[in-house]
């Protein structure tokens, strides 16, 4: 059976002793919600003037590092644990740059089919031409 501890701080602790966080508990929390109150929500990935690395830049950063940027890596999480709303914002960060590059390979995709009907028919136009 799990003890709870309260320390001279106010930290309690639920399945350990000596709490260094206002509740820590030593397994899994059950629960119906959790809030947490994140700052820094990463809305200026849409500003105008946010520099959206590049997918090169990005792949170099991934093939020298094995973890995506500005996302701690295993070792550091496994070190230091994370922190769910500083996480949270970074991963809804990737997911607002993930959104960009779409919309960008979205906006090249449609160019190259205009390009290729033009190209269609300017081919179609040559072969009737040589025809004749």
């Amino acid at each position: 059976m799990s003890v709870a501890n309260l320390d001279v701080s106010g930290n309690v602790a639920i399945g350990l002793e000596n709490p260094s966080e206002k509740l820590e508990v030593n397994g899994t929390i059950r629960s119906k919600e959790v809030k947490v109150e994140a700052t820094g929500w990463p809305d200026y990935v849409f500003k105008e003037d946010y520099i959206l690395p590049s997918l090169k830049e990005t792949k170099s950063y991934i093939k020298e590092n094995q973890h995506l940027p500005g996302i701690p890596s295993a070792l550091e999480v496994n070190e230091e644990g994370i922190s769910l709303g500083e996480m949270n914002v970074k991963l809804l960060e990737k997911i607002e740059e993930l959104t960009l590059y779409v919309i960008d390979l979205k906006e090249e995709n449609e160019a190259l089919k205009q390009n290729q009907e033009l190209m269609n028919t300017e081919m179609k136009k040559i072969i009737e031409k040589l025809k004749d």
